[in-house]
């Protein structure tokens, strides 16, 4: 996977904005205003993924290419290579699955006006 994939990926989701927060490097993709995906633009080789904190020990058993959250939380937050063994369908998926984890812990509120995008 390219950062272009990654970024053409995250940016269709409803109610998706990308920006750059932290430094002119790391591109954060938030729904509604919460992260659910960072990544180096400059150094593209992995992605961090907001992650069920049981799930993500489970894959970081299974797959030697996910690791804990490169300066993040690592309880809720995966460091998943990019290039390396995943295919980019999996790196896919989990980057839907972090959108959806971000989503259904919205307030109602912000859930209701995503309905509406």
């Amino acid at each position: 996977m390219n950062i272009e994939d990654l970024r053409n990926h995250c940016i269709v989701k409803p109610g998706v904005t990308e920006e750059f927060p932290f430094d002119a490097d790391t591109l954060v993709f938030k729904v509604m205003g919460k992260m659910f995906a960072l990544a180096n633009v400059e150094d593209f080789v992995s992605v961090n993924l907001k992650c069920d904190p049981e799930k993500a020990i489970r894959l970081r058993e299974e797959f030697e290419d996910v690791l804990p959250g490169y300066h993040m939380n690592k309880k809720h937050w995966n460091t998943v290579m990019a290039v390396g063994i995943l295919s980019d369908q999996q790196i896919r998926e989990w980057v839907d699955d972090s959108y959806d984890l971000v989503v259904s812990g919205l307030p109602a509120k912000l859930k209701a006006e995503l309905k509406n995008l």
